[in-house]
């Protein structure tokens, strides 16, 4: 077990891995595709593997090429469609007649981890906000395109007011959230980057107590819910 996976499990995060539908060019299920970050104990980014299966080949195999391209391609973004596990295992049954394998079996496929990163660049070394023992800054960065009633999930689930127009090419923060958990306080804005190619939310922590096992559970939440919504998650970056 890597030490980026022995960290997430404790943290006590719900398991990780994200599934995809893969359609062919007319739009029929073709196949999966299952990746996985790989996590510092900072909760940041330290990888992406992945594997896939397609009804052609019948098999299993590691698929970082196809992970690398859903996030510059946005021809295939057009093809794949993120699921959750259930439906990934009744497509998984309708296709091939299978169960689907358990997530164990399915990191087997992945292949060798990368390795890992450097020492991430902090861009703001100031001390923490007054109160708090530790303040950090992350962003959760996501390919494809936000569609209008993405985004009123996305405020309806965080009970978050849309604060810019989103019909304006120049409107950068969309809404911003604030909430706080047993002395903890949180706060993400969902923002348009990249001239508006892409799309981020900024995270940021104010840890009273010496335990961070708050903040994975709340990257990989928000990391989730804007899944739900047809965005491809890029990197978890951590700036403070």
């Amino acid at each position: 077990m890597t030490k980026t996976s022995l960290a997430r499990q404790m943290a006590g995060l719900p398991p990780a891995l994200h599934y995809y539908v893969v359609s062919d060019g007319v739009g029929a299920p073709e196949g999966l595709l299952v990746e996985e970050f790989l996590l510092a104990a900072d909760h940041s980014s330290a990888g992406l593997v992945s594997g896939g299966w397609t009804r052609s080949e019948g098999r299993w195999h590691e698929a970082s090429a196809i992970s690398r391209r859903l996030r510059v391609d946005a021809a295939l973004r057009k093809r794949v469609t993120p699921v959750g596990r259930s439906a990934a295992a009744a497509l998984y049954r309708d296709l091939c007649g299978e169960d689907l394998p358990d997530e164990g079996a399915l990191r087997e496929c992945f292949g060798t981890p990368p390795a890992p990163p450097p020492s991430p660049l902090r861009l703001n070394d100031s001390g923490p906000r007054p109160g708090f023992r530790e303040t950090r800054v992350y962003r959760i960065l996501f390919a494809g395109e936000l569609s209008p009633d993405g985004l009123a999930a996305l405020s309806e689930a965080w009970q978050m007011p849309i604060t810019g127009d989103p019909a304006d090419p120049e409107t950068r923060i969309l809404g911003a959230v604030r909430r706080q958990v047993s002395g903890d306080a949180f706060r993400w804005d969902l923002r348009r980057v990249a001239a508006g190619a892409a799309w981020a939310l900024d995270v940021a922590c104010d840890l009273l107590g010496e335990r961070d096992e708050a903040v994975g559970v709340l990257l990989h939440g928000l990391t989730t819910q804007v899944r739900r919504q047809g965005m491809v998650p890029v990197t978890v970056d951590r700036f403070r």
